[in-house]
C-alpha cells in the first residue's frame, strides 16, 4: 500500500507534541509537588509505586531511578496487590499510584484497601478530579489532554509527562537528600558508570610489573626491561631512588634516528630518557588517567607518589575496565 503522509512529519509532530506538553508540567511544579517530598522524605519508609497497564510500566522505571539514586523503593503491580501483594507495605511506607484517568477499575478496587494500610497516597494522574485523586493525600499533577496520535488513544504524551514527572520526583529527593558522587558510586558498582565514580588508579597499576631502571643503564638494559615488562615503557630512576624521567618506545626510534653505530654503545638512560613525564597520584581516579591519555594522545600514564614510582596505568588496562 502506498503511503501518502510525510513519515518524517508525523514523528516531528509527534516529538513536538510531547515537547509541549513537557513545557506545560512545568508549570505544574507547585507547593503539592515540594509537599510529595518531604512526605517521602519525612516518611522514614520506602516508595511502593503501583499501577496498571503502561501506568505500570513507567511505575517500575520510576522505582529503578528512585532505588539508583538513593530513595529506596518498590513495584506493586494494581492487579496483584488485591491477591496478597498489599503485604509487602509496611507502616512507614508511601504509596504512589500511577492512572492516567484516575477511574478505572482496578484503581477504584485498590484505592480503599490502600487507605485500611492507613499509609500517605500520592496519586499522579492527568484528571485532578479523579476518584484517585479525591482519595488521595498528595497529587501529583501529570496532565496530558490528549495523546500524541491523531486518534487520541495510544498511551505515549501521558506516558512521557509521566515519566518526566517521576524523573523530577527523584532528582529532587536526590538533592533535597544531599546525594552525592561516592553515594551514587555505591549503587551502582557494576559497569562503566559505576567503575567511572569508584575505580582509583591504585586498583589498577597492581596488575602491572613495574618496569625500572637506573638513569646509568645501558641503552641493552632499557631495551631488555621495556621488552620483558611489555608496557612499552620504563621508569628511571636517579641515584637517590626518586623518578628521573621514563623511557618509552617511541623515545627509543628517535635515538635511533639520531644516533648511530659506536655513539649507540655509549648512550645510557639519561641520555634518552623524558624529564618530567606526565604523572598520576595512586589515589586519582582512574577516568582522570583516561583523560589524560585522550587529552595527550599518549598510551600510558606513570603512577608517582611522591617521587616515588609506583607503576603504570596503560590504556589497554582501561580498556579491560570498561572505561572506554
Amino acid at each position: 500500500m502506498k503511503l501518502i503522509k510525510n513519515i518524517q512529519s508525523i514523528a516531528k509532530n509527534v516529538i513536538l507534541h510531547e515537547a509541549i506538553a513537557l513545557q506545560n508540567l512545568v508549570e505544574r511544579i507547585d507547593d503539592e509537588f515540594e509537599k510529595c517530598v518531604y512526605a517521602i522524605l519525612n516518611s522514614g519508609g520506602r516508595v511502593v509505586v503501583s499501577g496498571i497497564g503502561k501506568s505500570a510500566i513507567v511505575g517500575q522505571k520510576i522505582v529503578a531511578t528512585l532505588n539508583s539514586t538513593g530513595t529506596p523503593a518498590l513495584f506493586m503491580h494494581a492487579a496483584d496487590a488485591i491477591h496478597g501483594d498489599l503485604g509487602m507495605i509496611q507502616d512507614n511506607d508511601v504509596v504512589l499510584v500511577l492512572s492516567k484517568s484516575g477511574d478505572t477499575p482496578e484503581i477504584k478496587v485498590l484505592v480503599p484497601l490502600l487507605k485500611r494500610t492507613g499509609v500517605p497516597i500520592i496519586a499522579m494522574v492527568s484528571n485532578t478530579d479523579s476518584y484517585l485523586a479525591q482519595h488521595a493525600q498528595f497529587i501529583l499533577n501529570a496532565y496530558a489532554p490528549n495523546e500524541a496520535d491523531s486518534h487520541n488513544l495510544a498511551p505515549t504524551t501521558s506516558t512521557t509527562v509521566a515519566m518526566a514527572l517521576g524523573d523530577a520526583l527523584a532528582i529532587s529527593l536526590l538533592e533535597t537528600r544531599g546525594f552525592t558522587r561516592q553515594d551514587f558510586a555505591k549503587y551502582h558498582p557494576g559497569g562503566a558508570l559505576g567503575k567511572r565514580l569508584y575505580l582509583k588508579v591504585c586498583d589498577i597499576y597492581p596488575n602491572n610489573t613495574l618496569p625500572i631502571v637506573d638513569e646509568n643503564a645501558s641503552l641493552k638494559q632499557v631495551i631488555m626491561e621495556i621488552t620483558s615488562k611489555r608496557l612499552g615503557v620504563t621508569a628511571v630512576n636517579n641515584a637517590k631512588g626518586e623518578m628521573a624521567g621514563i623511557i618509552t618506545d617511541g623515545d627509543l626510534r628517535r635515538m635511533l634516528n639520531q644516533h648511530s653505530g659506536e655513539e649507540l654503545l655509549h648512550l645510557k638512560a639519561c641520555d634518552i630518557m623524558t624529564e618530567s613525564p606526565i604523572c598520576v597520584d595512586p589515589e586519582d581516579f582512574a577516568v582522570r588517567a583516561l583523560e589524560i591519555m585522550q587529552s595527550k594522545s599518549i598510551t600510558h600514564v606513570v603512577v608517582v607518589e611522591g617521587t616515588t614510582v609506583k607503576g603504570f596505568v596503560h590504556l589497554h588496562d582501561l580498556l579491560r575496565e570498561g572505561l572506554v
